[in-house]
């Protein structure tokens, strides 16, 4: 437990995190993932490379350190990271081996002038804290998903059963337990985990799960990456009846039972989690608007599904935006999504519960148009598919 001099201490190192925290998160990934290759399949290598996942770290580690005397005031902050951890099967014995390169790291990027002995020793009781809240989280869900109907821990073997083409760029996946027996539920929007071995390397990603959960097996829609692993493996080498390995679902990004008007919009491969959403709102009477932004008609995916379904359930409402025309489908509005746009496309009233994924930049966009055209912020909820970031 952290006392007050070392809460103190914790506070005053938030102006230095919020000048030098990228740096010395990136500091911390280099060390770690140098010298602790065990923990190397759990961190995409991609984010990496883009600053995204040391930008994510920096930023939790400075809302921690803020928010040091009342943690409450992280939100969901805390739900993502563990939902994110479960989804990957972070587990008790990975939280030392961060200590230690997130000390050395302070320690080595700071210099031993501001990061003394009681400063290191004071975010050593920092780290102790959000490590035991973490891990204590974690179990409860890891043996919440054991003991839940299909349910399992750690990995569970399943078999490819069906490839489908979706667009030019996104494929489906659907996986079934080669043990035959049914599967956890998994609510709208959440995401699995895969485990692969690719040339040898092990690879760890989560995907959303983009159709309803049916009890007896899953599917994923996977969008090819330029120079991506484990999405071009998946396009060109994983054929039907190969296996591999699932972890249990995750995710607190999921449809909340209300009786408001839908609002789903999504840009590019961010449909996946808004596909099952959907089938689960059209269970009810309730009112859906779905919005969809596509590059052009060639990558959007789940068009002719999505447009039968607005053919036999009167209470959906579709739009399309494409960025560009390419002679083949038609759109609603070419261009990039607008306020003018979405304020045309929104229900009458703005009392409604709207989720948003894409792209981050579409994200920000969005964020702020909806909030501009008087949607409640508490009802306008969003995910990144990678690290976290701000919007």
């Amino acid at each position: 437990m952290l006392n007050a001099e070392q809460r103190a201490i914790i506070k005053a190192t938030v102006p230095l995190l919020e000048t030098g925290g990228e740096a010395l998160t990136t500091h911390f990934y280099k060390m770690m993932l140098s010298e602790y290759p065990e923990v190397r399949p759990l961190f995409n290598q991609a984010h990496q490379a883009s600053g995204e996942q040391p930008r994510a770290l920096a930023n939790g580690v400075l809302m921690y350190a803020r928010h040091i005397d009342q943690l409450e005031q992280l939100g969901g902050l805390v739900g993502q990271i563990i939902n994110k951890h479960v989804a990957l099967q972070i587990l008790p014995e990975h939280y030392p081996i961060v200590g230690r390169c997130l000390l050395r790291a302070i320690e080595e990027v700071l210099g031993k002038e501001i990061a003394t002995p009681e400063v290191i020793a004071a975010w050593a009781a920092a780290y102790g804290q959000l490590a035991d809240i973490l891990i204590g989280a974690e179990e409860s869900l890891y043996k919440q998903k054991e003991e839940a109907a299909g349910g399992w821990r750690g990995t569970r073997e399943f078999r490819l059963v069906r490839r489908e083409q979706e667009s030019s760029e996104i494929t489906s996946f659907y996986f079934a337990p080669v043990d035959g027996q049914p599967v956890l539920k998994a609510e709208p929007g959440q995401y699995i985990g895969l485990q692969l071995f690719i040339d040898g390397a092990e690879q760890r990603r989560n995907y959303s799960l983009s159709a309803l959960c049916d009890g007896r097996q899953y599917r994923i829609s996977v969008k090819r990456e330029e120079g991506g692993k484990v999405s071009n493996y998946l396009h060109d080498e994983l054929v039907v009846g190969d296996t591999l390995q699932l972890f249990p679902p995750a995710g607190d990004f999921t449809l909340a039972a209300s009786d408001k008007p839908l609002v789903l919009i999504s840009g590019g491969v961010g449909i996946t989690p808004t596909l099952a959403m959907l089938e689960a709102a059209l269970q009810t009477p309730r009112e859906v608007h779905f919005i969809h932004c596509a590059r052009n008609g060639a990558v959007h995916a789940f068009r002719d599904w999505v447009d039968g379904l607005a053919e036999r359930h009167p209470q959906l409402k579709r739009f399309y935006c494409y960025a560009e025309l390419d002679g083949g489908a038609a759109a609603d509005a070419v261009g990039l999504l607008s306020e003018d746009l979405l304020a045309e496309w929104l229900p009458h009233g703005r009392d409604v519960d709207a989720y948003f994924l894409g792209p981050k930049g579409f994200m920000t966009a969005v964020k702020r148009q909806l909030k501009g055209l008087g949607v409640p912020e508490q009802q306008s909820r969003y995910e990144f598919f990678g690290p976290a970031a701000a919007l």
